[in-house]
């Protein structure tokens, strides 16, 4: 009921295979199957595959680069029929692990020929989310399926077997240099071996079986700075979509408005479509069943224009119904409370200004968690304080609210208990799906661990635990049980913990309305921008500390406080404007 489905519609009993993220019905037999049993793999190649992940983690987090559940995004656009002036409005904020220096570089460049602004990559050859004299662009992750595994049969001879016969796999030898003490330059050379097949390289053994990965990602030709190229120059909603078939990046939900009034929404990307079967589970490198025969033609494509509803919300949640045939695109969809809550809050309001839509994107209501804690008051099962905290809370993640902690504590330690009577079954699902929907709605005899009769007697439990946790979690003072606790704001710079320099690379840690459930996702929004088409002079682009990568800049986090409080940050565009509030100016010429 919480699903906000752009595309196509929901057909009775066809929509498990693409509900998304954490569907419980999806994997039947990956997860549900007891250990070692047939139909499902075997608990050491689990085991397996989760040690890999926790190197990838642990690797991926020294250096900012590990966002798995947080390469996620919000943006909308809102047709002037629906505005305050007249004029479309969109909306973009980009959820990134939070870093500093941050990802993005607010850039604007003109030439004789074109005008852009907006966030760019440094050294990237121009604007990746931003606006040209003629149109605004946005995006979000879309989620589908772009990755297959294949086990590969090999004989003694380093040889393995396709639908043609047995063939010499590709070896590469990599040399990587490793700083064996991190205060010193010195390194050592460390080869790797990379044995690769015709559907990609080896990624994985386990019990005498090799695993090969095939990616949409490793295909020289899926290029996606060409379409930014012509995205940056595109002037119409037809120049917008021939610049979009360029594109071969990440599938993106890419929404559109333009200076004559018009808006849109287009799903782009290279999403595979297989020879048989959908890609879920592994494939049999010796057949050709996982052949890709090609990809979602870009006609097919999820897309929107100017459509009745005058406004189109995308927050990775879930964008087509299960009538739509390419049930691939929505394998990794996210939960649908951030597209929900902003679809709602849009809903309501006719006359939408450039404040309203900033307080959509700081919005810090958490549907998830005010549900549950609606459904602890509702049962009365938990201690007369616990549901005198909750009976008035309104659901807002705020830094001061010792509800929010509380309710947020108790929904995790349910589906905790949950997952320990689960085994295999990966915690996030547990939380976002069986909590979230099952226990709220229909108190699912199957997910009910042995030593309870009931999951009131689990939140109950809970509650009882809640003391000690909340103490062993954040300090035994009880002042601090509040949410901000849980999130402040948090910019790590590498340089932050080295000896005798590392202060001056310190960066704001305060604390910070938001959650993963909520619009605001608090230290993870990595920029907001808002424009309206025909006003460029008035767009919003804020980025979470500053400009400048150096701790001696006064840009280095003077954006801190607007983008944390959502004070209109405004970046001028017109030349007018821009010669306006000029302050300095370089000009860097070659050396003769």
């Amino acid at each position: 009921p919480y699903d906000v489905v752009l595309f196509g519609r929901d057909v009775a009993n066809a929509g498990r295979a693409s509900c998304g993220r954490g569907c419980i019905d999806r994997f039947p037999a990956v997860i549900f199957q007891p250990a070692n049993t047939a139909g499902g793999p075997k608990m050491d190649i689990l085991a397996a595959a989760d040690h890999q992940e926790d190197v990838r983690r642990s690797s991926l987090s020294r250096i900012g680069m590990y966002a798995e559940d947080l390469a996620a995004s919000n943006n909308w656009v809102i047709s002037g029929k629906r505005t305050a002036d007249g004029k479309p409005l969109l909306a973009n904020d980009p959820h990134l692990l939070p870093n500093a220096p941050g990802i993005w570089y607010l850039t604007h460049l003109s030439t004789p020929t074109m005008r852009v602004s907006g966030v760019t990559f440094p050294g990237v050859p121009g604007i990746v989310l931003g606006h040209n004299a003629e149109i605004a662009w946005g995006a979000t992750n879309v989620g589908p399926d772009v990755q297959d595994l294949y086990v590969e049969t090999f004989d003694a001879d380093g040889k393995y077997k396709t639908p043609t016969g047995m063939t010499a796999a590709i070896t590469r030898r990599e040399e990587i240099k490793v700083r064996s003490n991190p205060l010193k330059p010195d390194t050592e050379i460390v080869t790797l071996d990379v044995i690769e097949t015709r559907n990609g390289p080896i990624i994985f053994e386990e019990g005498g079986k090799k695993y090969a990965l095939k990616w949409t990602a490793r295909d020289p030709k899926n290029n996606e700075f060409e379409a930014f190229y012509f995205l940056n120059r595109a002037k119409t909603w037809a120049e917008f979509k021939n610049a979009l078939k360029t594109y071969g990046g990440a599938t993106q939900n890419f929404v559109y408005a333009d200076v004559k009034g018009n808006i849109g929404w287009y799903a782009a990307g290279r999403i595979p479509i297989r020879k048989v079967g959908d890609g879920s589970m592994p494939y049999d490198g010796a057949t050709d069943d996982g052949d890709w025969v090609g990809s979602i033609p870009f006609d097919d494509l999820p897309n929107l224009y100017n459509p009745a509803e005058g406004f189109i919300v995308t927050a990775n949640q879930r964008i087509v119904g299960t009538s739509y045939k390419y049930k691939q695109i929505s394998r990794d969809a996210a939960p649908p409370w951030r597209a929900r809550r902003i679809y709602d809050l849009l809903k309501t309001n006719t006359k939408v200004t450039m404040d309203d839509v900033a307080k959509v994107q700081l919005d810090a209501l958490n549907l998830p968690v005010k549900n549950f804690a609606s459904e602890i008051v509702k049962l009365n099962t938990a201690s007369q304080t616990t549901v005198d905290t909750l009976r008035d809370w309104e659901g807002i993640m705020r830094p001061d609210s010792r509800a929010a902690l509380i309710a947020a504590e108790i929904r995790s330690c349910t589906a905790g208990k949950i997952s320990a009577d689960n085994p295999g079954v990966p915690l996030g699902l547990i939380l976002t799906r069986v909590v979230d929907y099952g226990v709220m709605r229909s108190n699912p005899v199957r997910w009910l661990p042995k030593a309870y009769p009931d999951y009131a007697s689990i939140i109950k439990a809970c509650d009882g635990e809640l003391a000690t946790a909340l103490q062993t979690k954040y300090g035994a003072d009880p002042a601090g049980w509040t949410w901000a606790a849980v999130s402040k704001s948090r910019f790590p710079h590498p340089l932050a913990m080295a000896p005798m320099i590392g202060g001056q690379f310190a960066t704001p840690s305060v604390g910070i309305s938001g959650s993963r459930e909520t619009p605001n996702v608090a230290s993870f929004v990595s920029m907001r921008h808002i424009a309206s088409p025909g006003n460029w002079d008035a767009t919003r682009h804020v980025i979470p500390l500053g400009q400048s990568g150096n701790p001696q800049s006064p840009h280095f986090k003077d954006q801190f406080e607007m983008w944390r409080t959502g004070t209109p940050a405004v970046f001028p565009f017109t030349k007018q404007a821009v010669d306006a509030g000029t302050q300095v100016q370089w000009t860097l010429r070659p050396q003769q």
